[in-house]
């Protein structure tokens, strides 16, 4: 059968290189003994790594053509290829309602929304790695103070432990893109209840970080419809601009905010 032709309006870059495939493939070991769910499979270069794997695979592709191409050389996947959209899906019933691995070539246009519909089945999610645009990958990685310090820091690292592998060149690529890419790791870490109320941390977060070069007093001004005491924001953290905020001091915040709206 004949090769995928690369769709610039899905954005996909052919990952050639097979010697990186396996590193990525490799990195579902770190949540053994469980499925894998591969997103955006295209031609399979990960596929073939993963189904050598002592456990059941699933994956996920919305090009058709991508999808003949997967049942015509993975046979012993035909029953588990999914042509639908990542986004769209009920992941409670992809494996019964069993935890999974997430992992991919994920393509860099959606990468943030896959992460965020993660982060929304998080309890079924322990484990998700997989090859992200370099820049997004040093954003989920990035520590209070760093510039790159923002929004999927702070909700990504409040579940997760992120990792940061290796980078990867345009060159392995068909075709290379503009940019460079990076294999991450993201692990729960073991927290179960943050201990405020989380879509109002998300919507905090969120606010604080759309205007990032203001300070809080400045930046939450917005959240409320009655301003509340001006004692709120004489509080020395509203000085602060929400890059300098640690994930604890966003729950606190939340707390603080909570019973003012």
């Amino acid at each position: 059968m004949k090769q995928v032709r690369p769709k610039k309006n899905l954005g996909q870059h052919f990952l050639v290189d097979l010697d990186i495939a396996r590193r990525i493939a490799d990195t579902v070991d770190a949540c053994p003994d469980i499925p894998v769910l591969e997103i955006g499979p295209g031609m399979g270069v990960l596929t073939q790594y993963l189904i050598t794997k002592p456990r059941e695979v699933k994956a996920v592709e919305i090009d058709r053509e991508s999808v003949a191409y997967l049942n015509a050389t993975y046979p012993q996947l035909r029953d588990n290829i999914i042509g639908e959209d990542f986004l769209k899906m009920d992941l409670d019933s992809l494996f019964g309602g069993r935890q999974f691995v997430l992992t991919g070539n994920y393509p860099y246009d959606i990468s943030s929304q896959i992460f965020f519909k993660m982060l929304d089945n998080k309890d079924l999610i322990p484990c998700c790695t997989g090859m992200i645009q370099r820049e997004v990958a040093l954003r989920m990685a990035a520590r209070p103070g760093s510039k790159t310090y923002g929004i999927l820091s702070v909700l990504m690292q409040a579940w997760y432990d992120v990792d940061y592998l290796f980078t990867v060149e345009p060159s392995v690529f068909n075709p290379p893109p503009k940019v460079q890419s990076a294999v991450i790791r993201m692990t729960r870490n073991g927290v179960s209840d943050l201990g405020c109320d989380w879509l109002l941390m998300k919507r905090i977060v969120k606010t604080a970080f759309g205007q990032r070069r203001k300070m809080l007093r400045v930046s939450l001004r917005q959240l409320f419809a009655v301003q509340p005491p001006a004692s709120f924001y004489e509080q020395p953290v509203m000085t602060r601009r929400p890059e300098q905020l640690s994930i604890g001091e966003f729950v606190d915040l939340t707390n603080q905010i909570a019973p003012l709206l």
